[in-house]
């Protein structure tokens, strides 16, 4: 064994990111349990993207080890920029494992895209080749090796050029998802004073959402009238897909052994048919709705709020009535009233309604309520 090779085995030059000394030698039986060489624990992060899981699974080094404080020569030094002769299985341009021991393997279930780049679902072995003005990552079809000695740069799946930062010290190398919203996630790999960030974005999560639930409903869930409404009801959250969720709402309602005509799936059934333009079939569907047995004052109202905040102003007007004619003087019936005739521009009445209902208000908390809207009522406009 040449020095150069144990030098790199034993400490991890570019690769392990520890010193140590022969006795923490990598332990590869595959038959014991063992502590892991240098100490580098094993951890991993993992983080939801709507649909899309992404993990994240490494090797931790620290800082100060074996009583050696190595802050300040961790970047450029024990991880030197650029690519590395590793003096090992002829690897003479070797990046850095962005780790230590065994490939820190960065797992997707989707397609994502990586600060805008393209990367498809799968297992990569992630390594980095560090700089002082950019760190340039590579995730690699390779995924199960040790460390970068077998590093192929023909397995190269992509490589993303990212800005490196400086960062509140990090005594252990960790990997954090600092950013996260519905369609994208901030990964950052965090040690001594540095950040390493990387953007982790998904084109269109709706759609993902989509074709698990079209999967989904050819199995138990479609024989379920009410995951049958979930799954309409999606489709008329994100205004796509409305046929199939159109689809979905009438099985809810009406299929075979499946199908239960209540509130809940008729006027799903009836906001679809709204969101589609077929206000007149909406009509009639809400009107099927409301004449429910399971119908109640509430489930009406909040039936005509949700059209209100939809912009339906007129459609929520008839809700309010329908509700009226079928719970005569029923709280909250006349909210509902005040609200509609408010939206559609007839002061007046909304007014009327609105003190009707203040003085049926059950608590103190709706009776608040219904002042600050008869304040707004007089001042206009009402929001929905």
């Amino acid at each position: 064994m040449t020095r150069a090779l144990r030098l790199n085995l034993v400490t991890g030059v570019a690769a392990m990111g520890c010193f140590a000394s022969l006795a923490s030698f990598p332990a590869f039986s595959q038959s014991l349990t063992l502590p892991p060489s240098g100490e580098n624990q094993k951890a991993s992060v993992t983080q939801h993207i709507g649909l899309v899981k992404v993990t994240v699974s490494y090797s931790s080094p620290r800082v100060h080890r074996a009583g050696q404080d190595r802050t300040g020569k961790i970047w450029g030094e024990l991880v030197p920029y650029g690519l590395s002769d590793l003096g090992f299985n002829d690897c003479k341009e070797c990046p850095w494992r962005a780790g230590a021991n065994e490939n820190t393997v960065f797992k997707i279930t989707h397609d994502v895209k990586i600060d805008g780049k393209p990367l498809a679902a799968g297992s990569y072995g992630l390594h980095m080749i560090p700089g002082t003005e950019k760190f340039t990552v590579i995730f690699s079809k390779e995924s199960s090796a040790w460390g970068s000695y077998w590093y192929n740069p023909q397995q190269d799946a992509l490589r993303v050029d990212v800005k490196p930062a400086k960062g509140e010290f990090q005594e252990w190398l960790t990997y954090e998802f600092t950013e996260r919203e519905p369609a994208k996630a901030k990964l950052e790999l965090r040690w001594e004073n540095l950040r390493i960030p990387m953007s982790i974005s998904v084109d269109d999560s709706d759609e993902l959402y989509y074709q698990s639930l079209k999967k989904e409903i050819h199995g138990a869930p479609g024989f379920q009238w009410s995951d049958l409404m979930a799954a309409a009801q999606f489709t008329l959250q994100t205004g796509k897909h409305l046929d199939a969720g159109l689809d979905w709402a009438q099985r809810a309602v009406s299929a075979p052994f499946v199908g239960n005509e209540n509130f809940q799936t008729i006027s799903t059934l009836g906001q679809i048919q709204l969101k589609m333009g077929n206000a007149e079939a909406a009509h009639a569907t809400f009107d099927k709705a409301i004449a429910s047995p399971s119908a109640k004052p509430t489930d009406a109202h909040q039936l005509g709020r949700q059209l209100l905040q939809q912009g339906h102003k007129a459609e929520a007007l008839k809700i309010f009535q329908s509700n009226a004619k079928r719970f005569p003087g029923q709280w909250p019936v006349n909210v509902g009233l005040a609200r509609g005739y408010a939206a559609n521009g007839d002061t007046k009445k909304a007014l009327e309604h609105a003190r009707l209902a203040l003085a049926q208000a059950p608590d103190e908390l709706n009776k608040k309520s219904l002042k600050a809207l008869i304040d707004q009522i007089e001042k206009g406009p009402v929001p929905n």
